[in-house]
């Protein structure tokens, strides 16, 4: 078996500061023996404004943002996924919202650029990604030692088809910055459902709390198994939940259930 963990974090307008808060927040998973860590969407920057995304926004592989994710991952012997920080795009407006993954010797391996935009209104409450986001067009998938882990991020949840086109996985993994609204109907419900239907572990990443400019988002880290049990779960505020990946459990839901087998589209 092996341990992963989801750091769910309040993130601000200071890139510094939440550098900061992830460094202590990973050194903590590691104390808890995780070997793979995933960070919450936005984690290095929850801007006052959509656009302060932009400003920040780093060419891939060089900038602070990634130098930090590389150094962590490097000086503590783990597969660190970065939920989604702001890469350059070819629009100088907008940035690609992006998970990087780096294995145990920092090196970086992995990427996926979130493909569905997030769009909502309800009241005074709207967001609209699509202002300041160029959206991703290709799955992410990589292996590791934990298995073949599926990249989502947040929206991404909503869209069954995306993880079937992943094909069988040990673990999907989902950063996110759920509202408290959406998250509050609809967070644990979709979790649960992607573990259920492709019979694998999810780790869900999220911010967690009141930011800097006023949002609200829904928290509820939390790691699911196979069955669709949820294994560890933190509803607010900055932390680490952690547990262990058994790919015998695995093994054993997908045999007295062989849904993924019985597929016919």
């Amino acid at each position: 078996m092996n341990t992963v963990a989801a750091i769910q974090m309040v993130s601000t307008p200071s890139v510094a500061d939440n550098l900061a808060t992830a460094r202590r927040l990973i050194e903590q998973a590691v104390s808890a023996g995780a070997k793979l860590v995933l960070l919450p969407e936005y984690w290095a920057i929850m801007g006052l404004s959509d656009s302060d995304k932009v400003k920040v926004a780093e060419p891939l592989g060089s900038g602070p943002i990634q130098e930090f994710m590389s150094a962590m991952a490097r000086q503590h012997g783990i597969w660190l996924l970065g939920g989604t920080l702001p890469l350059a795009s070819d629009d100088p407006n907008k940035v690609v919202n992006t998970t990087l993954v780096y294995d145990s010797e920092g090196k970086h391996v992995g990427r996926y650029d979130k493909i569905h935009l997030f769009g909502f209104t309800k009241g005074t409450e709207s967001y609209d990604e699509s202002r300041t986001i160029v959206p991703g067009r290709n799955v992410g998938v990589v292996e590791t030692p934990v298995g073949k882990v599926g990249m989502s991020v947040c929206y991404d949840l909503r869209f069954p088809e995306l993880y079937r086109a992943m094909g069988p996985l040990s673990l999907i993994v989902v950063p996110a910055a759920f509202t408290y609204t959406t998250g509050r109907a609809h967070w644990e419900v979709l979790l649960r459902a992607r573990a259920i239907e492709n019979q694998c572990y999810v780790l869900a990443a999220a911010q967690g709390g009141e930011h800097v400019n006023g949002r609200r988002t829904w928290g509820h880290s939390m790691l699911i198994d196979p069955w669709g049990e949820i294994k560890t779960v933190l509803p607010e505020g900055e932390g680490v939940v952690h547990g262990e990946i058994d790919p015998v459990f695995m093994a054993s839901v997908r045999e007295s259930l062989p849904a993924l087998k019985h597929r016919t589209m």
